[in-house]
């Protein structure tokens, strides 16, 4: 499986000035997997603790942050002398030993010879608690599910992948057949590295739904064990109604929808624990698309995206046909799958900042507005051939933005006012002209 973090990690490896890496992202998005393959394909070798597991040395960091002290167990524990340039040293589910992400500064201010990664399912959990986090001590690594680019490369589809960033239109268009076919399976089985290999050697949708099953489970395992007893089940009615709000023609997320009464104030920890530990994505609602948008966040609208959109189909039990009954899976949710897919794809792209638009008093509507290279670009998203685009033009008639996206299942071509994106492409969307 080919990851386009792997890349961003050799960049770290061979920089100046290198820190201690963290790896934010989900439980089960491919962390501990990612960091042993880079140990493997760049280090002579590799010292891996798992806190979770690692009794001995969960209280490692308790008394003092000495590197050697800290070294001498590694080496103790792992049984490998560690060379600073040629071993890697991983810290996994770092959050479950006290101290130990502090001693990330001490790794960065007095031992930065040593190349040290660490990662956790709830790390985002733990570093908005931690009191002594080594701010400025550490960089950072976001890991997502795979996107379609990874996904294609899964499947062993180079040749398509290739021809999606060549930019030739006219040649992608001649493969348009092949490119939905597999966007389809991408809806349904997502991006969940377990699901994809699943997929990829047994080419069974029933497995890949079981995988699915199992790590919803998992993920209300986790809702159980770590979060605060008393929050446990507003957790679990957010989690679960993400699926109905999204169905919704306006996707905007109402928390009387849980039950009657419902307050944001009862269900802001809530939100925040499934925040912090990767597991849904607020997509918030601007006035207006100024630079920056985030001068324009409206913090009491917004919109809940989950991790994956095979979980989300899981979740709302997709059935398989769908896969096989033309655009059915494009209009499920009315349409919520498409707008899961296009976030997914751009939470993916580095340095993007994502937010909606919606006009005040009015129906009018933008599915996303990214702020990207000092411009702000308005999408619509459309789940398939419907070319109608009130609301971008809407939009554009008022703001005149200089760029303006729709994507749909129909094919690329410019127009004066907007350039019509497809849906398998999202992620060429920052080399348009």
């Amino acid at each position: 499986m080919e990851r386009i973090a792997m890349k961003e990690l050799v960049t770290w490896k061979n920089k100046a000035g290198r820190k201690p890496l963290i790896i934010r992202g989900a439980r089960q998005v491919g962390k501990t997997w990612l960091m042993k393959e880079f140990g493997k394909n760049e280090y002579t070798q590799t010292v891996y603790v798992n806190f979770e597991s690692s009794k001995l040395l969960k209280t490692l960091f308790i008394d003092n942050f000495d590197i050697q002290r800290i070294i001498t167990a590694l080496q103790i524990e792992s049984g490998l002398q560690i060379n600073p340039e040629k071993t890697l040293i991983i810290l996994d589910e770092i959050q479950e030993a006290e101290g130990a992400i502090t001693s990330l500064k001490y790794f960065c201010e007095n031992a930065p010879q040593y190349h040290v990664i660490a990662a956790g399912s709830l790390l985002g959990v733990a570093l908005h608690r931690h009191t002594s986090f080594p701010v400025g001590k550490v960089e950072f690594l976001d890991l997502s599910p795979l996107n379609f680019a990874e996904f294609l490369m899964a499947l062993d589809q180079p040749a398509l992948l290739n021809l999606l960033k060549s930019g030739d239109w006219i040649l992608i268009k001649s493969f348009k057949e092949k490119f939905i076919q597999l966007l389809r399976q991408y809806y349904y089985i997502g991006g969940m590295p377990e699901s994809v290999l699943s997929y990829s050697s047994q080419n069974d949708f029933k497995e890949v739904r079981a995988i699915q099953k199992r790590i919803l489970l998992a993920y209300e395992h986790d809702f159980s064990k770590h979060a605060p007893s008393e929050i446990v089940p507003r957790i679990r009615m957010l989690w679960n109604a993400i699926p109905a709000q999204l169905a919704k023609e306006n996707k905007k997320f109402i928390y009387g929808a849980l039950k009657p009464g419902s307050r944001a104030k009862d269900y802001e920890l809530a939100l925040s624990w499934l925040i912090n530990c990767g597991l849904v994505h607020k997509v918030c609602r601007v006035s207006k698309p100024g630079i920056p948008m985030k001068a324009y966040e409206d913090v009491s609208a917004f919109k809940l995206f989950i991790v994956d959109i095979g979980l989300l189909g899981a979740m709302g039990d997709i059935d398989v046909r769908t896969l096989i009954e033309g655009n059915v899976i494009f209009e499920e949710f009315k349409g919520a799958m498409t707008e899961q897919y296009v976030l997914q794809q751009l939470t993916t792209i580095p340095d993007l900042v994502i937010y909606y638009w919606s006009a005040e008093r009015s129906i009018a509507e933008i599915d996303f507005l990214i702020q990207y290279s000092g411009e702000v670009i308005p999408i619509e998203v459309k789940a398939e051939e419907n070319l109608q685009a009130k609301s971008l033009k809407a939009f554009c008639q008022k703001y005149s933005p200089k760029t303006a996206i729709r994507t749909s299942m129909s094919d690329y071509r410019k127009e004066d006012w907007l350039t019509n994106l497809p849906l398998y492409a999202i992620s060429e969307l920052t080399k348009l002209d």
